[in-house]
Formats: C-alpha cells, sequence, structure tokens
C-alpha cells in the first residue's frame, strides 16, 4: 500500500531513471483501466473481447493527469467499436505535459463537463436501447482537493436522472479512486461524493482503498512497470 507522496516518488523514479516516460506510464494505465473493464463490463458473457462494441460510453476527464488516463482509456474504447462521448472539466486545450499528449492522440469530439450534457447522453443511451451506461470517473485521481461540491453535484444529478425512471441503470468506472475522496485519508472532500462499482488503480493499492467504505467495491490492481 502506498500513499500519494510514496506513488509520486516511485512514478519519478521511473521517469527520471530514463526507464519509461510519464506518457508510457499514462498508456498502461489507460489499457489496464480497458482490459479491467471488458472483464466486467455489465450484462457481457465475460468472453467477449470488446462487450463495449456499439454502446455510448460515458467518459469525465478531468484537468490533470488523471484525466489524462481518461483520454486514454476513451481513444482505446473507440478503438475497440464503443461509441465514446467524452465530457471535459476545464478546458482540456490548456493541459499540460504528458495530458496534453493524450488528449491530442484521443482526436475525438470533447462536450462540456455540465448536467445538461450528460442527461442528454444518458437519453441518447436509453433510446438506442442500453439496460447500462458505463461511466468513466477520470476526473482528479490520488492528487484531488475539496471542496469539490460543484464537480460532483453535477455528477450526481446525471445518477438521479438515470434512476429516477429513465430504465438506465449506471456502472461507474473510477480511475484511481472515485472523485470526493482524500486517497490518504479517506475523507469526504464532498457533500455527495462519487461512487464505483469498481475502481482501477495502479502498482499498488493507496490507504482510502481498504477503508470501510469502499469495501463494496471491486479493486482492481494494474501493474504498470513501476519497480515493486
Amino acid at each position: 500500500m502506498l500513499t500519494i507522496s510514496q506513488m509520486r516518488a516511485a512514478e519519478a523514479e521511473a521517469i527520471n531513471s530514463g526507464r519509461v516516460t510519464g506518457f508510457e506510464l499514462m498508456e498502461r494505465a489507460g489499457a489496464g483501466v480497458v482490459a479491467a473493464m471488458a472483464e466486467r463490463w455489465p450484462g457481457s458473457d465475460g468472453i467477449t473481447a470488446a462487450p463495449y462494441a456499439g454502446q455510448i460510453v460515458l467518459v469525465l476527464c478531468g484537468p490533470g493527469n488523471n484525466g489524462g488516463d481518461g483520454y486514454v482509456v476513451a481513444r482505446r474504447l473507440a478503438e475497440g467499436g464503443a461509441d465514446v462521448r467524452v465530457l471535459a472539466l476545464g478546458d482540456p486545450a490548456e493541459l499540460k505535459g504528458d495530458a496534453r499528449l493524450a488528449f491530442d492522440a484521443w482526436q475525438g469530439a470533447t462536450g462540456p463537463f455540465t448536467r445538461n450534457a450528460m442527461c442528454a447522453i444518458a437519453d441518447e443511451a436509453v433510446a438506442r436501447g442500453q439496460d447500462w451506461l458505463v461511466i468513466v470517473d477520470a476526473l482528479f485521481g490520488i492528487g484531488q482537493r475539496g471542496p469539490l461540491d460543484k464537480v460532483t453535484d453535477p455528477v450526481g444529478a446525471l445518477i438521479d436522472h438515470m434512476m429516477g425512471g429513465a430504465g438506465l441503470a449506471p456502472f461507474t468506472v473510477a480511475v484511481d479512486l472515485p472523485t470526493g475522496y482524500d486517497a490518504d485519508t479517506g475523507e469526504a472532500l464532498a457533500r455527495r461524493p462519487l461512487w464505483a462499482d469498481l475502481t482501477v488503480t495502479f502498482h499498488a493499492p493507496k490507504p482510502v482503498h481498504g477503508m470501510p467504505h469502499f469495501l463494496d467495491t471491486e479493486l482492481v490492481i494494474v501493474d504498470i512497470g513501476l519497480p515493486q
């Protein structure tokens, strides 16, 4: 188990050694998320390699490296045939470093991070006959700081819209950890933190993953090639 500072130090040591670039780590992380999703896709037989093909998938990307992971996830899902809808928190043109590289590689459309945009995507999924809408939470990861109500409230409104009779069930995948929690302490950083059905983290679990409020969430740890 690694704290935020320990995880960042492990990544920095690997990058500074020249063994791997930050973008390569991001690519491995995104690929690992998609692989974990494919194995657990709601309604899937567990055999189909790309059970998301033809389905609308919502990817929420933040303004940093966690968002960069999200753009990698979006690109790889689209390459597998998914109808990926990306909504960006903040202006993607202001992304820096590896996250900007991931955004540029995505090349797909990016919409606004608003309740109306989210609910419109859910309504389209209903019209398509989908039973589930898979939502990827790639907003902040381990680096989040509160308060985050302005971020979590629109997503909460989307969940309420879906559960209020739309006939569409949410399945949320958190990249590193759900938005609205401190990775070291488990402290809630919003009045309504986001829920995850599946959390995919990298290299090692973080302290928050072992806390009681996450015991009902499946956790997958992806090896991204950092030294043990």
